[in-house]
């Protein structure tokens, strides 16, 4: 029957497109705002849990204010201004303000943050904590949520046929990761994600007559509130990849992403020898130029315009942003993409070094420094599986028995360095050369630090050249080194216009523990200063908790109540599986944005297929699915990752995505028959949603426990579940 609603107005038909729209829009506004705040917010790039946790809090409140009279979503309009405002004035008092943010005490972190350095609190008018602003935006992005939660809320009480509607929240959720993938893949603009955002909304409003002449104003603002942000004097120009928020200026070839420099295009005549280093040395310590060569992180361009100056026959450039790389492509000076000799390919460095079958001769890791997470699942960043002693294996196996392997970046503290030296180390059988530049004899674990080279592999001739011949000589003018043999200890400077630095190995100095402590695909946190939870994370989850528990209380249901609590725990379980399948499948497959998405995708395609299943099997036994369920969590525990990154393709791909992925089918199954038979609906998913946010701040333990063991908090989550009791229908 399709009779009308009591008090809505709306038949079964209509509650269930709301239901399908509402999830539409919730996942496609979810994932612009992780994009349009990441890029806008100063340094909110490597929180984006932040803003994740954010919509899920937004979420649980409306639900649990389904039955309050006020209508949350006619308040979304203004909340959407108020909200981009405050990214706006924020970043105007961080430009021109001396306004400072405060990253974990970067003079001496727990945890590297690169680029949040430049700006010196002590000498800055105002210093204001990144929590502090983490927590702002926390609220105000939550309260964006609020009023298509309370739809959700509302529209799961007013469908018969529980599970019916919890499928087409589903299929309104993929929809919603679809085409917010097809807009990525189009590098469409954020003016483009909020239209179609505040388009849905209106219709929304529409439907409850709360359309009013302001609020559509108000919709067309936040709409186009990203074109505030503009450049109207034609230098700059910005595109969105599916990663960044990329600022090209156009004057100088400097590339920002979400705020931060990045990286700049230098034409070969003019500076940047020191993408040039490795092959001068090659070259003047006797060794034959490099004929293979691979470059992880090649960029805009300039390690590929220095390596085809020195006799390669081939280059794999390898970039993950599609439009740093056609930047590079289509603007870098030098055009090295134009050389037939260069291969350009978009993928992910960890998962290029595994898929290849070439020999190198020269292995890069060029400036490998993403500047932001891989999603708000997990903290890890786009880089972060290529700095682990698995993935320096993965190095090893491609190199020609005589190859060498070169890291360089602005490393900032001594104890990165040496912790990736220790690795090489262990890999190759060999101690590394590490190259700091300005030239230093020694380099402690505690220390700040510039750029540093770091040489690794079994090929002694660059060592013994250092040797026997002391220091090597570097001009800031990279062509005048093609006219000198850097390892003369006398330069003649004269006619020089560069200026010359010298250059040797430094002896490594171990003063603090963070040197000791090796990454792993299972621990891959190089930034983080040993197996602890940061300061700056434990204070965040306190004040993030402390947030959202005033939230959760002040838009519950009146008079006494008491959350669902066992699909409190069944939403933070799942928030844990969701974290495990995202850093099994980045691993796996790359740490690219379309792997992320079919993650997503493909875990909602199995709640989708077990809601599916308990429809058609309605006498569904929840301790077997338990069983099954705890069972899969306990073979991922105690099996490693590193376990399947050899052997074949069932071996290597089936059996670890059935491991991560499967657990979802049986959680999907026990979810939806407990919810099926809950009093209250709008009160049982608001209580699962308020789980996956604890869920989330949980996440933080992988720090201490790595992302094996996180799963034992998972398994924990799971059992105080089905220890809870359920709630029958009223």
């Amino acid at each position: 029957m399709l009779g009308m609603i009591a008090g809505d107005g709306l038949n079964q038909r209509q509650v269930g497109f709301n239901l399908f729209l509402v999830g539409f829009l919730i996942l496609f506004l979810e994932l612009a705002c992780i994009r349009w705040f990441s890029a806008k917010v100063i340094f909110l790039q490597f929180f984006t849990n932040v803003v994740l946790l954010a919509a899920f809090l937004g979420m649980s409140c409306g639900c649990l204010a389904a039955r309050r009279t006020t209508n949350w979503l006619a308040l979304f309009p203004g909340l959407a201004v108020m909200t981009f405002t405050a990214a706006l004035v924020t970043m105007e008092l961080y430009t021109n303000w001396g306004f400072a943010i405060d990253v974990g005490r970067q003079a001496s972190p727990q945890e590297v943050f690169f680029g949040t350095e430049y700006r010196n609190p002590d000498l800055a008018k105002f210093v204001v904590p990144i929590e502090a602003i983490a927590g702002l935006f926390f609220v105000l992005i939550a309260l964006m949520f609020v009023g298509l939660g309370q739809m959700l809320g509302r529209a799961f009480d007013a469908y018969s046929n529980r599970v019916a509607g919890y499928s087409l929240n589903i299929g309104g959720s993929l929809a919603g990761i679809v085409g917010f993938s097809l807009l990525s893949f189009a590098q469409a603009p954020p003016a483009a994600w909020f239209a179609i955002c505040c388009a849905g909304i209106a219709y929304l409003l529409h439907q409850d007559k709360a359309l009013l002449v302001p609020r559509i104003v108000a919709l067309v603002v936040a709409a186009g509130f990203s074109l505030f942000y503009t450049d109207r004097s034609g230098i700059h120009e910005t595109r969105w990849s599916p990663y960044y928020a990329i600022d090209l200026n156009k004057s100088n070839g400097e590339i920002f992403v979400n705020t931060i420099g990045h990286q700049m295009m230098i034409p070969f005549n003019d500076s940047g020898s020191s993408y040039s280093l490795i092959h001068l040395l090659q070259k003047h310590s006797g060794g034959p130029p490099f004929k293979d060569v691979m470059i992880i992180g090649a960029g805009s361009g300039n390690d590929v315009a220095h390596a085809l100056r020195f006799g390669v026959d081939r280059i794999d450039a390898v970039e993950i942003d599609p439009v740093i790389q056609n930047v590079g492509i289509h603007q870098h000076p030098d055009k090295p993409y134009q050389d037939p000799r260069v291969f350009p390919h978009l993928d992910d460095g960890r998962h290029f070094l595994r898929a290849t079958e070439h020999k190198y001769d020269l292995v890069v890791y060029a400036l490998v420094d993403s500047l932001i997470l891989h999603s708000g699942y997990a903290n890890i960043r786009l880089e972060s599986y290529l700095f682990t002693e698995q993935a320096f294996q993965d190095v090893r196996r491609v190199l020609k028995s005589d190859g060498i392997f070169v890291m360089y970046n602005y490393y900032r503290k001594g104890w990165i360095v040496q912790r990736v030296a220790s690795m090489a180390k262990n890999v190759f059988g060999c101690d590394p050369l590490v190259l700091p530049l300005l030239y230093s004899d020694t380099l402690a674990s505690s220390e700040a630090v510039g750029f540093t080279t770091i040489i690794a592999g079994c090929n002694p001739r660059i060592s013994n050249a250092f040797r026997e011949r002391g220091k090597f000589w570097l001009s800031s003018v990279p062509p005048e080194n093609l006219l000198v043999n850097g390892f003369d200890k006398s330069p003649d400077k004269t006619a020089q216009s560069g200026d010359w630095l010298p250059l040797a190995p430094a002896k490594l100095v171990v003063d603090s523990e963070g040197a000791k402590q090796s990454t792993s695909d299972d621990w891959p946190f190089l930034y983080v200063s040993g197996k602890l939870i940061p300061d700056l994370t434990i204070r965040s989850i306190i004040l993030l908790g402390v947030l959202g528990f005033g939230l959760i209380y002040f838009f519950k249901p009146k008079g006494a109540w008491q959350p669902n609590n066992r699909m409190f725990f069944l939403g933070a379980a799942f928030m844990l599986l969701e974290t495990k399948a995202v850093v099994q499948m980045a691993l796996l497959f790359g740490s690219t944005w379309l792997v992320n998405s079919a993650v997503f995708f493909t875990a909602l395609l199995l709640i989708l297929a077990a809601n599916l299943y308990v429809i058609k099997v309605p006498s569904i036994q929840l301790p077997r699915h338990y069983a099954g369920l705890l069972t899969l969590l306990a073979v991922t525990v105690l099996v490693p990752l590193d376990a399947f990154l050899s052997g074949g393709i069932v071996w290597r791909y089936a059996i670890p995505c059935a491991l991560s992925l499967g657990p979802m089918f049986f959680a999907g199954v026990i979810f939806a028959r407990s919810f099926r038979d809950e009093g209250n609906p709008d009160q049982a998913f608001g209580s699962n949603i308020a789980g996956s946010v604890i869920g989330g701040l949980t996440e933080s333990f992988s720090t201490l426990l790595g992302f094996r063991y996180l799963l034992i908090v998972a398994i924990c989550f799971y059992l105080l579940s089905a220890w809870m009791p359920t709630r029958g229908k009223c």
